[in-house]
């Protein structure tokens, strides 16, 4: 089907903007990927510039305590994506410390909360440097990330995010302090693509937001489809607009009979709309973008069958992180995985470097995920590095084998609506080599 003209225009240029706010000038707050959405509008280059100048740092002197924060949407329309990292991160400093901690001594832990905001952000991480941080883990959003990768790489803190997927920070010149361990949006596309055709679907409607994310992932995802099965519907749509009543007129005149949806909080409208005009919601899937126990609760009808696909652990991290969940979150692991990860490397890399410093304990990130003996817990990785062996370790998110900064592997689950529930009913792994 031809898209709509006024919303390819919409694409491009808001994909030209985003990709130059994305290059490491982080005035533009709308810097979205398909992890999680940023609120933060403000494209005023003068307010921004006087936020930035606003930002006060005063680090105090280094001490051998290794001292971590996360910096994750506590607060704002990200929050639900938020109580999974928060999560993880706690339960790996827990780990780390009933080991026995690094170098002798307890590690802490400092909360962060971005809320989604660009200057909110910033003031958060000034904090948290102020604070004596060695390393953060965050931002949830890659423009989040984009806002305050300048402070983390000037003032030397090793900042991990466990859900950025924009491309841009593969080669940004402001990364030498960054890494991450979700991989970019190539990863996850295939694995959407083949669930749908795996359930016996075979003319599909792809329907997406305008804009960075929902463009490039929709993408990706049709290319992934087009290789076995028809692509009924090719849609964009301005995600500030509720009335998706042309959308859904247009799947149920293509006959489609499965739906992607690539959005955020405004598809369950959309969700909502489709199921009204007839479409079964075993046949409709989301990403990781709608990835959350509380989706049937926003989209306000029956939504038994429907799927979210994104990054997470394992199957037995996922039930371990479950099990800190309070019961309206039960099956909300979306980057948990990979937020546990970003935490244990950090600890181990400090470990391997005999020092707390991150301007001496950057420098191990790679080492510590790739060739050496492989192991799954920070207590047998210690056990291993105070015996001199190099380690490779295999985390909740799988063997990562970072590229500083991209991980070369990936894990994702798959969860589907049942009874109100969101059950976790598969997980995979990615080997990015793959893909190539």
């Amino acid at each position: 089907m031809k898209r709509k003209l006024w919303l390819r225009h919409v694409a491009v240029l808001t994909a030209l903007a985003l990709a130059l706010a994305a290059c490491g000038d982080a005035d533009d707050d709308t810097d979205d990927d398909p992890d999680v959405e940023d609120t933060d509008t403000d494209t005023d280059d003068d307010d921004d510039e006087d936020d930035e100048e606003a930002v006060d740092i005063d680090r105090p002197e280094r001490d051998d305590t290794l001292d971590l924060g996360y910096l994750l949407p506590e607060t704002g329309d990200l929050a639900t994506l938020g109580v999974p990292q928060i999560e993880a991160v706690r339960l790996a400093v827990d780990d780390i410390n009933a080991a026995g901690g690094v170098l002798g001594a307890d590690v802490t832990l400092e909360s962060g909360d971005e809320a989604g905001e660009g200057p909110v952000a910033r003031e958060e991480t000034a904090r948290l440097i102020n604070a004596g941080v060695d390393a953060i883990v965050g931002a949830a959003a890659s423009g989040m990330s984009q806002e305050v990768i300048d402070l983390t790489h000037d003032n030397e803190i090793v900042q991990c995010s466990a859900s950025n997927t924009s491309p841009a920070f593969t080669d940004q010149d402001n990364n030498a302090y960054y890494f991450r361990t979700v991989p970019p949006d190539e990863a996850v596309a295939p694995l959407i693509g083949r669930t749908v055709v795996g359930d016996g679907y075979s003319n599909v409607a792809v329907l997406a937001r305008a804009d960075d994310y929902g463009v490039a992932l929709a993408e990706l995802v049709i290319e992934e489809l087009e290789e076995q099965v028809d692509v009924a519907v090719d849609e964009q749509y301005n995600p500030e607009d509720p009335d998706f009543a042309a959308l859904v007129t247009e799947v149920d005149n293509a006959g489609a009979d499965a739906v992607i949806v690539i959005g955020f909080d405004e598809a369950h409208d959309l969700f909502r709309q489709l199921v009204e005009g007839g479409v079964d919601p075993a046949a409709m899937y989301g990403g990781d973008g709608l990835f959350g126990p509380l989706l049937e609760e926003q989209v306000g009808t029956d939504i038994e069958g429907l799927k979210v696909i994104g990054a997470a652990g394992g199957e037995e991290f996922n039930e371990r992180l479950n099990e800190q969940m309070d019961d309206e979150n039960q099956g909300n692991v979306i980057y948990g995985g990979q937020a546990y990860d970003c935490t244990i490397v950090i600890a181990l890399a400090a470990v391997a470097a005999e020092s707390a410093d991150p301007a001496d304990f950057n420098d191990e990130i790679e080492n510590v995920t790739q060739d050496g003996t492989e192991c799954e817990s920070f207590q047998e990785c210690v056990e291993l590095l105070e015996d001199g062996e190099d380690i490779d370790y295999v985390g909740a998110s799988g063997p990562l084998n970072l590229d500083r900064p991209d991980p070369t592997f990936g894990r994702y689950a798959i969860g589907e609506f049942q009874a109100g529930d969101l059950v976790i009913v598969g997980d995979e792994d990615v080997d990015l080599a793959d893909l190539e």
